[in-house]
């Protein structure tokens, strides 16, 4: 399957995200910010950026900037519980695959990591 980074500041949601993930079948790293996510990007190759959108250091969105820019094939995905920052998103519909409204379930979260990978 894939190689996944997850920056998630949460460490209950994070740690939700990657056991979901790992139950379909993919090989996950989680950081808890944006400059952590940043970092781990020069250590290996990852297939898809699954990013919060409010975290410290560095939020989702100026992440999710640096990331399309220095690997532009990498698909990204955010997620927010905020509805205003799910409409700062909206603008970035060309460098995004998708936005995911907190709260998801396992099966949710795994099919939008599966479209992300199939496009």
């Amino acid at each position: 399957m894939a190689n996944i980074l997850v920056a998630e500041d949460e460490e209950t949601v994070r740690a939700f995200v990657c056991r979901a993930l790992e139950h379909h079948g993919h090989r996950v790293r989680a950081v808890a910010d944006g400059g952590a996510a940043l970092q781990a990007l020069e250590e290996e190759p990852f297939d898809l950026l699954l990013t919060d959108i409010v975290m410290p250091v560095m939020d989702g969105i100026a992440l999710a900037l640096k990331v399309t820019a220095a690997y532009p094939a990498m698909p990204v995905l955010l997620m927010t519980g905020y509805a205003a920052e799910k409409q700062r998103a909206h603008n970035l519909e060309e460098l995004i695959h998708e936005v995911i409204s907190k709260p998801f379930s396992l099966d949710e979260i795994g099919a939008a990591v599966a479209r992300a990978l199939k496009e």
